[in-house]
């Protein structure tokens, strides 16, 4: 074939339908109708000669074809967009889009302060922040999709190579109960204590849940004692549900600021027990970063960070070590 056979609107019209699962979802986030959306792909099954989608289900499947399509599609989409920041930023930080990637209590917490800070000094700067777990965060940032991000847990073994990952600041986890709880007036709690509590928690398969059922264990706690009365979803819901006396809970001390200085909730101190992470930021060495990019690595990380020269001489190290011309390589997305 002479002439490329796709264009980059069949492109995103064929991400779009893989993500939605139907030709109709993904018109509306397209805002554009059905029939153009069915045209379109029509045009470019015509084109390639091969069928994109398996049409005997109820849900948009794709073919064989339709998912090599995908996977090359995604690469050439964030090249494209990787092309128009190194473009924008030639206007030196007086517009552009920087997007962050975080996991869910630095996202909530953290980042939102680093950004205020940085909208105040470079305000034509768009910035995105994208709040997911640790694993789908890590390979946004290794795709090129996310600048860079702060992950509070491990980065896939599989990314490991391809990532650098920055100590960045330690992150301590507090028991907290109703201001009301018999316990709330005890200076020191025990271990023992913990098995007669009623915990609220994150899904088991949470970054923050693992790395305090680690660290309970190494403090001689068995997990398994500990009586779970509900698991959420998200870090609010679980402090209202403390507030609302349905149970105790661990949770960053970032997320209970404003909650302590109200005084609407109270921290427990257990006895030999001190829970902390470590969260990180991690950049991809290989892929573009754009000034703004730059700009909030050593403008404003160091300012929240337990680390800060630690990360300075961790990020030129990076910049040292890095070619005058990048060529970008994609990572293989189909783990995803």
């Amino acid at each position: 074939m002479s002439d490329i056979p796709f264009t980059l609107d069949q492109l995103r019209i064929l991400k779009a339908i893989a993500a939605e699962g139907s030709f109709k979802r993904a018109a509306d986030t397209l805002f554009v109708s059905q029939p153009a959306v069915s045209l379109q792909v029509q045009n470019l099954e015509k084109q390639l000669n091969v069928p994109l989608f398996d049409r005997g289900g109820r849900k948009a499947q794709l073919t064989q074809a339709g998912y090599l399509l995908l996977s090359y599609g995604e690469k050439i989409i964030t090249l494209c967009q990787e092309t128009c920041r190194a473009i924008e930023d030639l206007q030196n930080l007086q517009g552009g889009t920087l997007i962050v990637g975080a996991s869910q209590t630095t996202g909530t917490y953290l980042l939102p302060r680093m950004i205020g800070l940085f909208r105040q000094k470079y305000p034509d700067v768009s910035v995105q922040l994208q709040v997911h777990s640790t694993r789908r965060t890590s390979w946004g940032v290794a795709n090129g999709q996310v600048d860079l991000a702060i992950i509070g847990g491990e980065v896939p073994a599989e990314l490991q190579e391809t990532l650098k990952v920055i100590p960045y600041a330690n992150d301590e986890l507090a028991l907290i109960m109703p201001s009301s709880h018999p316990l709330a007036k005890v200076e020191m709690i025990q271990k023992d204590d913990l098995y007669k509590l009623q915990f609220i928690t994150l899904d088991s398969q949470s970054t923050i849940r693992k790395v305090i059922d680690k660290v309970l264990t190494r403090c001689d706690i068995d997990t398994k004692r500990l009586k779970i009365e509900m698991e959420l979803n998200s870090i609010e819901a679980i402090k209202n549900a403390v507030q609302s006396g349905l149970g105790v809970a661990f949770v960053s001390v970032t997320a209970i600021e404003k909650e302590l200085q109200m005084e609407i909730i109270h921290r427990a101190h257990i006895k030999d027990v001190e829970i902390t992470r470590t969260l990180s930021v991690i950049i991809n060495p290989t892929r573009y970063r754009s000034k703004a990019a730059e700009a909030l690595i050593k403008e404003i990380l160091p300012q929240f960070s337990s680390y800060p020269d630690h990360l300075e001489m961790e990020y030129q190290s990076i910049n040292n070590n890095r070619p005058k011309e990048i060529i970008p390589s994609p990572v293989n997305s189909s783990s995803l």
